[in-house]
Order: C-alpha cells, then sequence, then structure tokens
C-alpha cells in the first residue's frame, strides 16, 4: 500500500494552501464606530465594544473597524485602542470636524452611529450637522424608540431617518414603531436583537459556594442604579417572599450611574439603605457596589435563581441587563417594557405590572417553590435567546455591511481555536456520554461504540497536530471502550448504559455501521504509531484483526466504506484482499445504479454520503486500481453538485432523502442538517485535495466549514465556542442546542483538517 494521505508533511501543506487561497478581488474597507465607548461605564459603551471584539473574531480579514469615542467637554478618557477620531458632543463644531475628517479618508465607506436621545441633547441639532455633512453611507443604530412621540420628536427621528442608509433596532417592537408611527420605509429597518454572551455551563452549587451564598436562594437584579430601576419594588415584596423562604438572599449588583453621582451623589442608593433597614432586610440584602468585570458578573448570574428586572420606564426599548441575565439561565421576572414582552413569551418568564410588589411576591414564591418550573424556564430562555448570542449577532451585522456594499465585501469567517473543553466534560473514565442537554453531559443517556471511535479518530488527530500528552489518557479510555465493545467471537456490539451493561437496543438494531466505525478508528490510530504509545497501536491491531472475520460478511454500504478507510490506514498487505472485495462490492453497486444523470451506489441520497467516494480514492491509493479513482472522482462531483450551492454547503437533510427518481425540480429540504455529513464532506474533501492537489477541493472544504461557523440558511453558528460543543443540528427554523457527543466530535474532526 501507499503511504496513506494523511501524513504530517501533507497535513502542513493543507494549512499552508488553505492561507493562500486566492479569493476573489474584493477589497478591505474601513467602518467607523461613533459611540461611546469603555472605560466610560456605560450600557451602550459595553453593547459596541462587544460588538466590535464579535465582528473581530469572526470576520478579522473582512473589514478594518475603528473607534470613534464620544464625549462631553468634562470628560476626557483613555482608551484601549488608538482613537484617530473623537467626537465631542459639547461642541457643533466637532461634530462637522469629524465629517470633514471622515470624508477626506477614502478607506473609510461605512460609518456605524449608536443613538440615545440623551446623547445628542449636549449641543442643539449637532447630530443633524454631523448627518448632513457626511459624505460616507452611515447606519444608525436606535437604541430607544420612543412611541407617541409628539410632532416635533417624529420630525426629529425622521430626518435622523432620511440621512442613514440603514437603521438598526433590537426588537420587533420597535421596528414597529419606526414603521407605523414614524413612517419609515420598511426596507432601511434591520431588526438586529441585542447581543449575548454564550457560556459553559457551570455548576450552579459550586459558584453560591464561591460567593459564599452556600444553601440560598439567590435573587438578584444588576445595572447602574438610578430610581428608575425601581428596586424599592423588589424590596417591598421581600417581606412576602421572605415569610415563605427565609432562605432568600437579594444580590443589587452594580454602582450608582456616574451621571448621578456627579448631581445627586448617592441619594438613591442611600434611599435603598435606609429601605432595608427600615424592613428590617439586613440578612436578606447584599450590595455589591461595584461595576463588576464580565466573567465575575456573569458568575453572579449563573448563580442566580431568579433574576428580577422592575424598571419603571414605560418607554425602555430594551435592556442589556435583561440579555445577560436571560443569556445566563436565569428564571426572570420583569416589568412589561418591549424587549421583555417580546422574549418572554411562550413561557419564557413571568411579566408583571409596574410597580407591583404585590405580583412579583407571588411571581418569585411560585418560582422558588417549583424547582422544575425554573429549569423549564432556564432551558427555553437558553433557546429563545441562542439566536442573539454575539456571534449571530456579527454574522447579522457582517451580512448588512456586505448588502449595503453590493456585495463587494467578501465575508472571510476566521477559523476558532481548538477547544476540547467540551469533549474532556463528556468523557469519564469508562468512555465517552452519548448525549447532553444543552452543554450539560447526560449520563442517563449512556455510552456507544458509534461516538468512542470516532472520539478515538478525533483526539488521534488532535495529537497527530499537538503531541499534546493530554490526549493519550483520552485516547487510551476511547481504546479500551472499543475493547470493551468486542465480544469473544470479534463482534462489536454499540449501546451501553450508565451501569457499563449492554442493552437491548443492541438485538434491536444493525450494527454493521458501528463495527465498521470502530475499523475505521483502530486503523487510524495504528497509521500514527510511529508517534503514539507502542502498547496503543499493539492493543488496536489485536482488535482489529479479531473482528475481520466478520468484517468479510458485511455488506452495508457505509459499514464497507469505514472498514476499507480502516484498512487503509492500518497499512497491512495481509488485509490488501479484504480491502479490495470491499472495494468491489462498492463498485458493482455503484455500475448497477449510476446511469447518465444519476452517479451514485444507491438509488437515494441519504447519511454520511461522502464517506463512499471517500473509500474508493483510499482504495485506489493502497492498489492503483484505476476503477476506483474513476468512480470515486465521478460519484464524489455527482455528490458535491448536489450538495454545493451558491458556495454554501446544504447536506443532505434527513426530513427528506433525495430518490433517484425524483431529481428534477426539487428543492432541497430545509431543516434536518446534522453535524456528521457536513463533517463527512469536510473528510472527504480533505482526502481528495491532498490527493490531487486540486484548490477546488480546499475551497469547498472552507466553504463546507464555514456551515459551521453561521453560513447556513438561518445564519447561526453550530459550533459553540464557549463549550468547545457542536450543536445537534439545524433545522428549519431553529439550532437544536444540545451538544452531544456525535455533534461535537465532528466539528473537532472537521476543524482539525485545517490545523
Amino acid at each position: 500500500m501507499n503511504k496513506n494521505i494523511n501524513s504530517d508533511v501533507e497535513d502542513k501543506a493543507i494549512r499552508q494552501s488553505y492561507n493562500g487561497i486566492k479569493h476573489k478581488t474584493y477589497d478591505k474597507k474601513e467602518i467607523v464606530f461613533v459611540s461611546t465607548f469603555p472605560p466610560k461605564v456605560c450600557g451602550i459603551a459595553t453593547y459596541t465594544q462587544d460588538l466590535i471584539k464579535s465582528l473581530q473574531a469572526k470576520f478579522g480579514e473582512s473589514f478594518k473597524l475603528t473607534i470613534c469615542p464620544m464625549e462631553t467637554e468634562e470628560e476626557n478618557y483613555e482608551y484601549q485602542e488608538f482613537t484617530e477620531y473623537k467626537l465631542n458632543i459639547s461642541d457643533a463644531v466637532s461634530y462637522l470636524e469629524l465629517a470633514a475628517k471622515i470624508n477626506k479618508n477614502d478607506a473609510i465607506e461605512l460609518v456605524m452611529l449608536q443613538h440615545e436621545f440623551g446623547f445628542f441633547n449636549e449641543t442643539q441639532n449637532g447630530l443633524l450637522l454631523f448627518l448632513k455633512n457626511l459624505k460616507k453611507d452611515i447606519i444608525i443604530t436606535f437604541h430607544t424608540v420612543l412611541p407617541n412621540p409628539d410632532k416635533e420628536l417624529k420630525e426629529k427621528v425622521k430626518e435622523i431617518a432620511d440621512y442613514a442608509k440603514s437603521i438598526i433596532v433590537m426588537t420587533s417592537i420597535s421596528a414597529d414603531i419606526l414603521l407605523n408611527t414614524y413612517d419609515i420605509y420598511p426596507d432601511k429597518i434591520t431588526v438586529i436583537p441585542h447581543g449575548t454572551h454564550l457560556l459553559p455551563f457551570v455548576d450552579k452549587i459550586t459558584l453560591k459556594e464561591k460567593y459564599h451564598l452556600k444553601n440560598k436562594k439567590v435573587l438578584s437584579t444588576f445595572g447602574l442604579l438610578g430610581s428608575g430601576k425601581n428596586i424599592e419594588t423588589t424590596m417591598k415584596a421581600l417581606p412576602e417572599i421572605i415569610s415563605k423562604n427565609p432562605d432568600v438572599i437579594f444580590l443589587i449588583l452594580g454602582k450608582t450611574h456616574p451621571a448621578l453621582v456627579r448631581h445627586e451623589g448617592e441619594k438613591y442608593r442611600d434611599f435603598l439603605e435606609d429601605l432595608t433597614c427600615t424592613l428590617h432586610l439586613e440578612n436578606n440584602i447584599r450590595f455589591i457596589n461595584d461595576y463588576l468585570p464580565l466573567p465575575e458578573l456573569l458568575e453572579y448570574l449563573q448563580l442566580t435563581d431568579v433574576y428580577l428586572f422592575t424598571s419603571k420606564d414605560r418607554n425602555q426599548a430594551v435592556s442589556g441587563t435583561f440579555s445577560y441575565a436571560i443569556s445566563s439561565g436565569c428564571a426572570i421576572v420583569s416589568t412589561p417594557i418591549p424587549h421583555a414582552l417580546e422574549v418572554l413569551k411562550e413561557d419564557t418568564g413571568i411579566i408583571i405590572d409596574f410597580e407591583s410588589p404585590e405580583q412579583l411576591a407571588v411571581a418569585v414564591n411560585t418560582l422558588l417553590e417549583n424547582e422544575s418550573k425554573r429549569e423549564e424556564l432556564r432551558q427555553k430562555s437558553l433557546e429563545k435567546m441562542a439566536p442573539t448570542a454575539w456571534e449571530n449577532s456579527s454574522i447579522l451585522h457582517a451580512l448588512l455591511f456586505q448588502k449595503l456594499r453590493n456585495n463587494k465585501t467578501e465575508l472571510s469567517y476566521t477559523l476558532p481555536e481548538i477547544n476540547l473543553g467540551h469533549i474532556q466534560n463528556m468523557t469519564t473514565d469508562f468512555g465517552m456520554i452519548q448525549f447532553s442537554k444543552i452543554s450539560k453531559p447526560d449520563i442517563n443517556s449512556g455510552y456507544t461504540l458509534d461516538d468512542n471511535s470516532r472520539a478515538m479518530i478525533a483526539i488521534c488527530m488532535h495529537f497527530q497536530s499537538s503531541r499534546n500528552k493530554a490526549d493519550l489518557q483520552l485516547i487510551l479510555i476511547y481504546l479500551n471502550f472499543i475493547k470493551f465493545c468486542q465480544h469473544k467471537d470479534g463482534s462489536f456490539l454499540n449501546y451501553v448504559n450508565e451501569q457499563k451493561q449492554f442493552t437491548n437496543q443492541n438485538y434491536e438494531t444493525n450494527l454493521d455501521d458501528s463495527n465498521g466505525r470502530a475499523i475505521w478508528a483502530l486503523g487510524y490510530l495504528i497509521s500514527l504509531k510511529e508517534i503514539l504509545p507502542q502498547e496503543l497501536s499493539e492493543n488496536a491491531e489485536k482488535i482489529i484483526q479479531k473482528n475481520l472475520v466478520w468484517a468479510e460478511k458485511i455488506h452495508s454500504t457505509r459499514a464497507m466504506a469505514f472498514i476499507i478507510k480502516g484498512l487503509y490506514y492500518q497499512n497491512s498487505e495481509n488485509n490488501l484482499p479484504l480491502l479490495k472485495e470491499l472495494a468491489n462490492r462498492l463498485v458493482k453497486m455503484y455500475q448497477h445504479e449510476a446511469k447518465d444523470d444519476w452517479h451514485w451506489f444507491e438509488n437515494y441520497l441519504t447519511y454520511g454520503n461522502s464517506v463512499l467516494p471517500e473509500a474508493l480514492l483510499c482504495a485506489w491509493i493502497s492498489t492503483k486500481d484505476e476503477l476506483y479513482k474513476h468512480i470515486a472522482e465521478e460519484s464524489f462531483q455527482f455528490l458535491m453538485s448536489k450538495i454545493m450551492i451558491d458556495d454554501s454547503i446544504n447536506v443532505i437533510s434527513n426530513k427528506g432523502w433525495l430518490q433517484k427518481e425524483n431529481t428534477e425540480n426539487v428543492s432541497p429540504a430545509i431543516g434536518g442538517e446534522q453535524p456528521i455529513d457536513v463533517a463527512y464532506t469536510v473528510l472527504a474533501l480533505s482526502s481528495f485535495y491532498k490527493t490531487f492537489k486540486d484548490e477546488k477541493y480546499l475551497q469547498m472544504m472552507k466553504n463546507s466549514f464555514n456551515w459551521f461557523l453561521g453560513k447556513n440558511h438561518l445564519n447561526q453558528i453550530i459550533y459553540n465556542p464557549a463549550t468547545g460543543g457542536c450543536y445537534d443540528g439545524l433545522e428549519e427554523k431553529n439550532v437544536n442546542l444540545n451538544q452531544g457527543a456525535e455533534s461535537t466530535i465532528s466539528y473537532v474532526m472537521a476543524r482539525l483538517c485545517f490545523d
């Protein structure tokens, strides 16, 4: 047999070739963000910083992002980034000077302005002077959209909107107000929800112990303090809550708004502290008077049992604090601001009236006394908020930038760093757990040979690239699991429960594919025997040889393909006849089914299709039989023609296989796309590229992998960089947020093809 196609030299070549892909001749343009920025303590400053960080992380090569801080005459902050531009909102001349400076820079093509009415009260008509004189396209994000405006306000908003190329709002309610009340043209309005942070699963009990809240039922609220927060509503409800839940503690997270401190000192905080004493709540309230760093804030939210949002501002369109809380998995009780009304429907939270301690007490007690209800709200909240993750927000912003430039901007997705965290969390000392609930491993789901075989391949790939000795322990666990699943006659069983017992499912299901995947995994490990400890490859050889008597009897299409790949990687002359026998069976299947417009092995396209042409490619490399090569290339080209559409992958959906007799005028099914099918396609494309050095395969690899990063019909990420897990599927209208073993390993295998 020839040297396998996964050598270190070729891996290095693919990395260099990937980085050197010749893209279409797009020019990289500069975008200026006009907003408040940290260190200014301001919710919009944090919002803009998070948005820019996300855009840079996802599309770092696509845009140059520049900040233009807004400050009053009294402020003079030092920023971490170089600030070529700055706007003094207290000086009308500064607006004119900024417009002139931006106009002179030919590299700048787009300006993003974060709009809040309070920002522009310092100078009359300053904003309009800037907009009138700016000769660049501008996107304006309205953080507040006021309903029922008077004539003056309506005309002012319409005039601002007239200068904007596009307007972003964060709720559909705000969009409807702009459309129906302000008469803004609908094509100018884009709804992009407030971004939220993806978080790994953290045990709530452990976090409570960390912050000295052991055995407490935690209520919390956070944000810059001011009377508009109306925290006294919660305080007045606490005696009733405590009467039924004496172990309650209410955390008030955040310092007083700097603007209020300048004008009235700590008047509101003093009022709250006095009320605490009056109501004898000293043992049930904790003030944390600080603007918390984001990681610490998110931990406080994750340990919270019920989050309370009690703003009395009827016109507050959106709240970043609300977004952070719900994305942290908190059960939420909220007053009916538009943001809450839009998010907390379909039983994702509880809405109460403004300034109603009685309703708040009933809602909180109901939740505290029903843990399953809190968990239900948590699950639904996470599902509801998943599309609002900053990664998804940045995709929607980038697509808008691209649209405004008439598609002259190429969106180049950045490869994420490899993160094995979720694989490690899903792996016990026995094997890799099958399923997870969101990102929490579900030990009740047990284990499978399928998952542990794929996991062993993935970690072998990672070790091949990184030489990380920590991988060896994982490889040993997965190898031992495969050995555990092998019976005395050499065959494998697939399903093992939490108690390490084989389940009845093994005798109700065809296990040919599972046997094939095990051979693939064992062969892949053996191919790395020069860099792995000797006992690993020796054990793998014993297991594989014991099984081959069964492998000869297998006629399942994909199982034969997996076995061919395993034998190819094993690289044993003794097993070459079996490899040829299985390859010949695939050839006969192909010759039986193929015709002018159908070049495939079966009369339908179902799951895991890419492994079939890849297997024949491996057979050709091993034997140099030109028939294998011909069918491998012809069938793979046919498959790619069915699943690569406009530079994006749309794998065959489990909602409807593609039938041989029904290929004309059939649109691909929407939804039901599985990470494993995308991963198998990337693996096959990698093999074809390494073999033939044709850059079309490399470009298709990149386009296919971008499916995980958001280049799909929902424009949402499938890979979760916070956990290192991969979501279980792309449906028609949502992403399945569970991060099971199959999907996570599939992503990692695909990602490692570029490492």
